[in-house]
């Protein structure tokens, strides 16, 4: 039997360029190459598409090839340059493991779409409502969902620190991994928070620090067809959860634990489960995401935002919760795949 040609996306231009690659490298560690042919494309930081080996090593400065992802439907896949001709490699499905902008934002998979090919993950509305936090309250309130109180500032706007009840997060309204985050808790550092989450982002986003604890449930499928694997808990021993932005994220966190199954009650658990189900479908999310969450003491589930493409590499919270679950990594990949292919988990 052929095996399906893949195409790995990976890499990208965004600040979580090296989170990308290590998701990649546990992808690809966990691929089962008895079904499929991977077609490994990097993109590095500058922008430049590489087709390449695999996401091990110096892959950006390696024997690589140029290549580009064709948006002619006729081709269905990949162009190379070879001594002046051009090659085309046809693709099966795409996995963009890609987090952040120009990646989990929309724009890959409008370039997919537009290319005829199918892929693994949000589609293209779903991928842009979510990567911008504060849309994504707007239609979970809109659903009967629980979210922060939350401000926007865009970049000609400014905000009178004295209408905020402290402390608040400011935070880049289109961005991951924690990056330009502040907790504030006085007026006097609320310009500061703001210019340092502008470095991301023109939009800003303001929002209550909600009181709880910080909660993740993993989704897996389309429409009522869905797979939801244990839900975790962050520990926390200080500060705020700050994700990816440890130097040595693969060892621990100086401030963080992820508790997986848990340790809530289990009428909590199944709560959280079914409001991430609840938050998956109301923002039209499709194949894949990982739902966050803050548990209220009250028993409440409050959302805190939906990663379209979760992190992938051995240390993320996606695959943990999955494999708690009973389903590891590569059983996630053959799942994603058959929803790209046929819409249905096999």
């Amino acid at each position: 039997m052929a095996r399906l040609k893949v195409g790995i996306i990976f890499g990208g231009r965004s600040e979580e360029h090296f989170v990308s690659v290590k998701s990649a490298r546990e992808v690809a560690r966990n691929l089962d190459l008895e079904k499929y042919e991977p077609f490994y494309v990097g993109i590095t930081k500058s922008g430049a598409w590489k087709l390449c080996d695999g996401p091990d090593g110096e892959w950006e400065n390696g024997d690589c090839r140029p290549v580009v992802l064709s948006p002619g439907s006729d081709v269905h896949g990949l162009l190379t340059l070879e001594q002046g001709c051009y090659e085309t490699i046809r693709l099966d499905v795409v996995l963009p493991v890609l987090h952040g902008r120009l990646g989990e934002d929309g724009a890959m998979q409008g370039l997919l779409e537009l290319a005829g090919i199918p892929y693994i993950g949000c589609d293209v509305q779903s991928s842009a409502l979510c990567m911008d936090k504060s849309l994504a309250y707007v239609v979970a309130r809109s659903a009967g969902i629980a979210t922060p109180d939350f401000w926007t500032v865009t970049a000609d706007e400014t905000i009178d620190p004295a209408r905020l009840s402290y402390p608040v997060f400011v935070k880049p309204a289109r961005s991951g991994s924690s990056f330009g985050v502040t907790k504030v808790s006085r007026e006097e550092e609320l310009p500061s928070a703001v210019e340092t989450a502008r470095q991301y982002d023109s939009k800003v986003l303001i929002e209550e620090a909600v009181v709880g604890s910080e909660i993740g449930c993993a989704v897996l499928g389309n429409g009522s067809d869905l797979v939801v694997g244990e839900v975790d808990r962050i520990a926390l021993s200080h500060g705020f959860f700050r994700i990816h932005q440890e130097d040595s994220p693969e060892t621990g966190s100086e401030n963080s634990v992820a508790v997986v199954p848990a340790d809530i009650p289990e009428e909590s658990r199944l709560l959280v489960q079914e409001a991430a189900k609840a938050v998956y479908r109301a923002l039209g999310c499709s194949g894949l995401a990982r739902v966050d969450m803050f548990l209220k003491e009250d028993g409440r589930a409050v959302l805190n935002e939906v990663n379209t493409f979760p992190g992938m590499t051995s240390y993320s919270r996606y695959p943990r919760m999955m494999a708690a679950a009973g389903i590891p990594l590569s059983e996630v990949i053959d799942r994603a795949v058959s929803l790209a292919l046929t819409g249905k988990i096999r």
